[in-house]
């Protein structure tokens, strides 16, 4: 769809969202169905015109004449929309065929396919990285798939609807994987989306972007505001959107050969097989913690903190990380899809620690995300998540405490009085929590500063004492003092810092201090999440990094 003026009309945040839930992909960006409209009326066009004239046909065919003319024109469209990689696919597919068509040389559809997916991993071989890629040449080689040899072509509202259903049973793996949900309802909304868009409400869009009328460009709105009730109501339908953990790798590999063999043509005997190569992807959860044990995440979330706690039977969140803008932050683009990805559908506990945005940051969305059973924080009066805050929630205070499947969790900072001393610092008001088991123990800090870790010293020094220790304040010179390290005596320090943060944190003094107490360090910039078992086997402090290695992580 065409920027500036005509997508100010006829688009708004809310109804990216809707198509989002709807499953209405060709509304999320440009469409290959709309580049290919655009392409064939100049090829059209331009083959008409060229036969008008002897002198034209003369020097150039009109077929080669309009070939070059379908290109230029889906190039050009493609560049106005952004070249986005669906828009890509196109604009390559269409090449392939120009030239082909230049060539005197038609090949089958699917190795015009194989072309443009060549050309694109040519031009670009990071693609293949992107969700829409996979998504996007997915879509049209399972349309392919179910339309290509079949011997008796049904009627034509009958294929459209065996071409929807195809691809959002097709799809629903990948989808499962990139983002722990599919919508069920795509099929209803794309057959009616998608007919108003590509043949009403595109045209109505390019032509009020050229000519100086905006009624035509009202008229586009009016018929998309139309639409816009009947994807509301798709929406409102129950289980419109499945959510559920991430699938293991083995159980995508069998649902797509079990969609592959469903699909088949008619006539295929036992075609119904293909369901029980389904089940696994649902069936099969992740890895809980066993008794006693403890799952610890420190997430990469950049400049700020986010912990996510996981035993047998309950999940903890420590923090939500910083917001990054008015339009995102990490409890939306971090935490709810880890969350997801992890089959956690619920926190029986949150802690937000304080007020500084590199903390609570995320906190709204994860809020209104998923429930939550009870809050603890040190957060103003004020602050925006309490609104959206469960009944129960509390201030943290020194001396509350829990035990879950075996794992004893204690917060030793604040005091209650603390909350009374007028002008005392946020950092200084940062929930401390302790994790320990029989296997280990782990000190979460905040931002605590120098005052609060001299305070924790003179009031609790024993029960500093843990194996892992979330650095405080990312590193900063106003914490980590020499004493307070000592008094934690910390097997492995992790530093959740953002990329070249604009602090300079971890400061380099601090992380001397760190290494001379012996610790083994661990930076989130560096390392991705830091993933922390405390179980039977010991205590074990890994990097993502490490886990999923790849040939760019190397520094």
């Amino acid at each position: 769809m065409c920027k500036g003026k005509t997508s100010m009309y006829i688009f708004n945040a809310r109804q990216w969202q809707l198509f989002a839930r709807t499953g209405v992909s060709h509304l999320m960006s440009i469409s290959g169905l709309h580049v290919t409209m655009v392409a064939s009326l100049f090829a059209a066009l331009i083959h008409w015109l060229w036969r008008r004239s002897s002198a034209l046909m003369l020097a150039l065919p009109a077929r080669k004449a309009s070939a070059l003319a379908m290109f230029l024109a889906a190039f050009a469209y493609c560049l106005i929309a952004g070249f986005a990689v669906p828009a890509q696919r196109t604009v390559y597919m269409v090449g392939v065929v120009a030239l082909a068509l230049w060539a005197n040389r038609i090949g089958s559809v699917s190795r015009v396919l194989c072309l443009a997916l060549l050309v694109v991993l040519l031009l670009d071989p990071w693609a293949g990285l992107a969700p829409g890629f996979w998504l996007s040449f997915g879509a049209v080689a399972v349309i392919l798939y179910v339309v290509t040899g079949r011997l008796r072509p049904g009627h034509s509202l009958v294929e459209w609807g065996r071409i929807q259903w195809a691809i959002t049973l097709a799809l629903g793996p990948l989808l499962l994987v990139w983002f722990q949900q599919m919508s069920l309802v795509s099929p209803l909304a794309n057959a009616m989306a998608i007919p108003l868009v590509s043949m009403v409400v595109t045209p109505l869009a390019l032509a009020g972007s050229v000519l100086p009328l905006d009624f035509i460009l009202k008229l586009a709105h009016a018929v998309m505001a139309g639409q816009m009730w009947l994807l509301e109501w798709c929406a409102g339908l129950p289980l419109a959107v499945w959510q559920q953990h991430a699938p293991a790798a083995w159980t995508v590999a069998l649902a797509l050969a079990g969609t592959a063999w469903l699909l088949l043509p008619r006539g295929v005997p036992a075609r119904w097989l293909g369901l029980p190569l389904l089940l696994p992807m649902f069936a099969m959860t992740p890895p809980i913690p066993p008794p006693d044990a403890a799952w610890i995440t420190v997430l990469d979330v950049g400049q700020g903190l986010a912990v996510f706690v996981q035993t047998k039977r309950h999940a903890l969140l420590y923090d939500t990380g910083p917001a990054y803008s008015p339009e995102a932050d990490s409890g939306t683009r971090v935490i709810l899809p880890y969350l997801r990805a992890s089959g956690i559908a619920n926190l029986d506990t949150m802690i937000v620690t304080h007020d500084d945005s590199d903390h609570a940051g995320g906190a709204v969305p994860v809020l209104s995300g998923l429930p939550v059973g009870v809050l603890y924080s040190s957060l103003s009066a004020s602050h925006p998540a309490l609104l959206v805050a469960p009944a129960y929630r509390l201030p943290c205070a020194a001396g509350q405490g829990w035990n879950w499947d075996g794992v004893r969790f204690d917060l030793l900072h604040p005091t209650t009085g603390s909350y009374a001393i007028d002008g005392l610092k946020s950092n200084d008001r940062s929930c401390v929590l302790k994790i320990t088991t029989a296997h280990g123990a782990v000190l979460l800090t905040g931002d605590i500063e120098a005052r609060s870790e001299q305070e924790l010293l003179q009031r609790a020094p024993q029960a500093l004492r843990a194996d892992v220790l979330v650095v405080p304040h990312q590193g900063s010179r106003t914490s980590s003092t020499e004493d307070f390290i000592a008094a934690v005596q910390p097997r492995w320090a992790i530093f959740p810092a953002g990329y070249r943060n604009r602090f300079g944190h971890p400061k380099e003094d601090v992380v001397e201090r760190y290494r001379a107490s012996g610790a083994q360090m661990l930076r989130t910039d560096s390392a991705g999440a830091v993933l922390v078992r405390l179980e039977d086997e010991g205590i074990s402090v890994r990097p993502y990094r490490e886990l999923r290695k790849r040939y760019w992580y190397a520094d």
